[in-house]
């Protein structure tokens, strides 16, 4: 500070060093003393052209605030000194970086695929991406913020700092923070957490370091409500980390952390190429599975299998993506790492809100789809693709559990879940594949608050002797619990067959369950399949007509009698639906039903893995 001429001392400190000498002409901006207070220094700087009259202050010398340290001649300025904020004016010929910043930035290099020209070359051999470039395509341009990039592998026992450094960069994980879809949605709601295993690093196996940054990324997703997206591929737990006392590593709390995360926010796992272990175990607990063709899942790899004397197989030779899918561990099968970061995209889109731009099919296509047959089977998925927005469909499960179809999609711009009936399976019947394929998608959309729409045309639960030893019973009944507890939305459209309890399953639980239920004309129900119901119903009096063309006409007959009194507008009649609307308006329907309905408080609890 200064009065007229005179400098004090800003605050109780400690002269370090006097840097003029009295005679002394000084340069606005020249350092004049230094001073330390609370371990940092501080310099006292000119604050115009003049001249050091005289110098009070005494290096190692004790002062208090206000004391009197220099005095300045006529000339210096009447600005008053204050304490160093910013060095100098850089030279003109540019900044030159300091030496710890140079170190930061040459460090960060040596983590990027530039810096491992070999091993980027050896992954694109094999048709694949570095977990740099799938991270890349994910993430909007310039979204991305790094944590944990300077990690090394814990070897430091076995091999040079150097040796870590350069060929174990991030410890084999690639994680932070960046934005997916913000140009359709913002940044503020599409903010996701993103971690990728670096299988050229040690086969992208799971170290001490990047299960630490695992468990650090997940806490900020838990804590902030951020979806999740886990590029899965990788071996497994790495043994070779010696710096550390631990033996197991039975303790780690990733597995918990991510499985926490279920029913919280969207967790969506990628794989390509091979997934064993403790990685497979992490991408198992995901809400949905997004794998190419030429990946292998499995709990165990060749190591494992073999060590357990299970046998000696080639990692290919265990969970294949064709074993997978039609399993049903896999929901989305795609050609390639760059299909499967779309179909990431796409996925998270549905929970990122609605768009405004969209695009349909003519909805009069609806009136023609299905036959005019009664009993002749047609495409489910080309309805689902008509009843969506254009380009809106992503199918879950195609592989798995055929009776019943499973989709997000979007109707007039709102996302949807959509369930329909697959007349080419079974006839439509349900089986325990297609139930559980169902049930767990309903929890899904349930959890995310996504409405669901029900397209419906099944004759019932699939039954029989070798039905029944599947545990059919319980399977079919989780259809039932799951639609009990739904928050949001449910609509049914009965396409055709309406019959019996897999009916009432696929309305949600029973007809009145849902914000409506509405038949197109083709519509027909019945307590059970109508040729099953005259078979039994009128039994005797078939049976006392001699086999034939008597019986058969006796059979139509009743049969005839039958549809018509179940089919559609009878049943609209009676109230047992709310309408029976032409197929066109289809659409319309279910944009004013979402329209007029609310979704629930969310509830606590997970989406159930299988």
């Amino acid at each position: 500070m200064q009065q007229n001429d005179k400098i004090h001392a800003p605050m109780a400190c400690t002269v370090v060093e006097v840097m003029v000498v009295a005679g002394q002409a000084v340069q606005a901006g020249q350092t004049l003393l230094i001073l330390e207070a609370m371990k940092m220094e501080h310099e006292i700087r000119a604050a115009a052209d003049g001249t050091v009259q005289l110098v009070h202050a005494r290096a190692g010398e004790l002062v208090a605030e206000g004391d009197l340290l220099l005095q300045l001649g006529a000339a210096a300025a009447h600005a008053t000194p204050g304490l160093a904020t910013a060095p100098a004016a850089a030279a003109e010929a540019g900044p030159i970086l300091r030496d710890d910043l140079q170190e930061a930035l040459e460090r960060h290099a040596l983590t990027l695929d530039a810096a491992r020209p070999e091993a980027v070359a050896k992954r694109h051999a094999l048709g694949l991406r570095t977990a740099r470039e799938n991270v890349g395509d994910l993430v909007d341009a310039g979204s991305f913020i790094e944590y944990g990039a300077l990690a090394y592998a814990a070897q430091l026992s076995r091999r040079t700092l150097d040796d870590l450094v350069k060929n174990t960069p991030a410890d084999g994980m690639v994680t932070g923070i960046g934005s997916v879809n913000g140009g359709l949605f913002g940044a503020e709601v599409s903010r996701c957490v993103v971690m990728a295993y670096d299988a050229t690093v040690l086969a992208g196996t799971q170290g001490q370091r990047n299960h630490a940054k695992t468990d650090r990324l997940l806490g900020v997703a838990l804590q902030q409500k951020l979806p999740v997206v886990l590029f899965a591929e990788g071996g497994g737990g790495r043994p070779g980390d010696t710096d550390s006392t631990v033996v197991a590593g039975l303790h780690v709390p990733s597995f918990a952390s991510y499985a926490r995360l279920s029913g919280q926010v969207p967790v969506v796992g990628i794989v390509a190429g091979r997934c064993f272990a403790g990685n497979a175990a992490l991408l198992g607990c995901s809400d949905v599975i997004i794998a190419t063709k030429g990946s292998n899942i499995g709990l165990g790899g060749p190591a494992r299998v073999e060590g357990g004397g299970l046998g000696v197989f080639k990692p290919e030779q265990i969970g294949p993506s064709d074993v997978q899918s039609r399993n049903g561990v896999i929901d989305v099968l795609v050609d390639d790492e760059a299909q499967a970061v779309a179909a990431a995209k796409q996925y998270l889109s549905y929970f990122q809100g609605r768009v405004a731009q969209w695009s349909a099919a003519d909805p009069a296509a609806l009136r023609s789809v299905l036959p005019e047959n009664r009993v002749r089977a047609y495409d489910m998925r080309e309805v689902m693709r008509l009843v969506a927005d254009t380009g809106s469909l992503l199918e879950l499960r195609a592989g798995f559990g055929a009776g019943i179809f499973t989709a997000l999609a979007r109707v007039e711009g709102r996302p949807v879940g959509l369930l329909a009936s697959n007349p080419t399976h079974l006839g439509g019947a349900i089986d325990a594949d297609a139930a559980d394929k169902a049930a767990r998608f309903m929890q899904l959309c349930n959890t995310h608050g996504l409405p669901l729409v029900s397209l419906v045309d099944t004759p019932g639960f699939m039954v029989g002797p070798e039905v029944e030893a599947q545990a059919q019973v319980r399977h079919v009944s989780r259809l039932f619990v799951a639609a009990a507890h739904l928050r949001v939305p449910f609509l049914a459209v009965v396409l055709r067959k309406g019959y019996g309890l897999g009916a009432m399953a696929m309305a949600g639980g029973g007809f009145h369950e849902p914000v409506f239920t509405v038949a197109w004309p083709s519509g027909e129900f019945g307590a059970m399949g109508l040729e099953g119901a005259v078979r039994l119903g009128y039994r005797k009096e078939l049976e006392a007509v001699p086999e034939g063309p008597a019986r058969d006409a006796l059979y139509t007959k009743h049969v005839d009698e039958q549809y018509a009194k179940g089919k559609a507008i009878n049943v609209a009649s009676g109230l047992e639906i709310d309408a029976v609307i032409d197929p066109a308006k289809t659409r319309e329907w279910l944009s004013a039903g979402l329209a007029s309905a609310q979704v629930g408080a969310k509830r606590s609890g997970g989406i159930d893995p299988w």
